[in-house]
């Protein structure tokens, strides 16, 4: 495993034990628009089940909503941080024990894995799955092509990959405060946090892929937070803090965040706080016949 993806890891083996739930509102929501696109796919065939990979499935909140909406498939979930797999199982358990008729055991057609997906899917069985779904995942993936090409093959003919991710607006807000506060120092400005990709290149890796009838929608969710630290503070809680940007000499990193956190509150103050755009995307893509 590369350190970028190890660096990965040790951040969200840290927010699993409570700090992501507590953060992760809009993560929710996604997951919530993704199983709604899902209404109606495949649902009346029952008799041989259905065979499903979630990618990232993180504290296990898709997970246990996949498990309610299609009780006769088979399920793996895959996530490559222990620490998250430990807590989607304390979930499952937490929430299926709530059911009348629900044993308190994890549920036979659940399985948990323990994977980097990039490296895993290279040599997973060809047209093995039904429909693979992740929820705010790809965003992190190293080799966005080359995974996808893997996906595709995983796919038997008709099937389905449903993804959830940023699009390039995301927190469009902190990237312009680093920005001019970078240019009022003389500097060339830096990329703090990830990059990411639009939706064109989405759509154009997964025609790369073998992937057809790509459909897509976009929409921007507006947060409000009490102040551009408790922003930063929310996105570190959820494991998401890496960042592109090099140490720069003649710019210390506390002055830099702190005229950051300037620049952010007398640009982007809300009442009560400051806004922070999500830039959603939502797509589907089909394995051809």
């Amino acid at each position: 495993m590369s350190s970028r993806k190890k660096a990965i890891c040790s951040q969200f083996n840290r927010s699993a034990a409570g700090s992501y739930d507590i953060h992760a509102h809009v993560q929710r929501m996604m997951a919530d628009r993704l199983v709604q696109s899902l209404i109606g796919w495949k649902r009346e065939d029952k008799a041989d089940g259905l065979n499903m990979l979630e990618i990232g499935c993180g504290t296990g909140v898709l997970t246990e909503i996949l498990l309610n909406e299609y009780p006769y498939a088979s399920i793996t979930a895959l996530d490559m941080a222990s620490a998250m797999i430990k807590a989607a199982e304390q979930h499952v358990l937490s929430s299926t024990a709530n059911h009348v008729g629900y044993s308190k055991s994890r549920p036979a057609r659940l399985h948990f894995l323990l994977a980097d997906v990039e490296m895993w899917a290279a040599d997973a069985p060809t047209a093995s799955l039904d429909l693979i779904v992740s929820n705010a995942c790809f965003q992190w993936l190293s080799y966005p092509r080359q995974t996808l090409g893997h996906l595709r093959r995983m796919i038997r003919a008709g099937g389905l990959l449903v993804f959830t991710t940023f699009g390039p607006d995301t927190f469009y807000e902190l990237h312009k405060a680093f920005n001019e506060v970078y240019r009022a120092n003389g500097m060339e400005p830096q990329r703090h946090g990830l990059s990411f990709q639009s939706m064109d290149q989405w759509k154009n890796l997964l025609k790369e892929a073998g992937f057809s009838n790509i459909q897509y929608e976009r929409s921007t969710q507006m947060e409000k937070y009490a102040s551009a630290r408790d922003f930063l503070h929310s996105v570190k809680a959820m494991g998401a803090s890496n960042s592109e940007a090099a140490t720069i000499r003649g710019l210390s990193t506390r002055r830099l965040f702190a005229s950051m956190y300037k620049e952010y509150e007398d640009r982007f103050s809300t009442q009560g706080g400051v806004a922070a755009t999500y830039d959603l995307l939502l797509i589907q893509a089909s394995a051809s016949r």
